[in-house]
């Protein structure tokens, strides 16, 4: 197989694994704002926009630095990586 088509392959496989961003109901946009206000550490899950309406869903487990409210976004940090994100895209949270 030419390099060609094995590169365009791969790709179709990898958008294969792209999702919709789940809908999340207004009562646990709440439970999920709570926990994040109230936990020192958080498993925190999201949706990460890759190609048009369809994305990735991705977890970290960190600390909550900061909390934008005017821009809407979270920075979780943990000891290697921070990560900053949209409370519009976060679908679970763990404490």
């Amino acid at each position: 197989m030419p390099p060609e088509q094995r590169a365009m392959y791969l790709q179709m496989k990898e958008d294969d694994k792209l999702v919709a961003m789940p809908i999340v109901e207004q009562d646990e946009l709440e439970s999920l704002n709570y926990v994040i206000c109230d936990s020192a550490r958080a498993d925190v899950t999201w949706w990460k926009q890759v190609k048009g309406n369809l994305g990735t869903t991705c977890t970290m487990w960190g600390v909550v630095k900061w909390i934008d409210q005017n821009g809407r976004k979270i920075k979780l940090v943990t000891d290697e990586d921070s990560q900053w994100i949209s409370m519009d895209h976060i679908t679970a949270v763990k404490a």
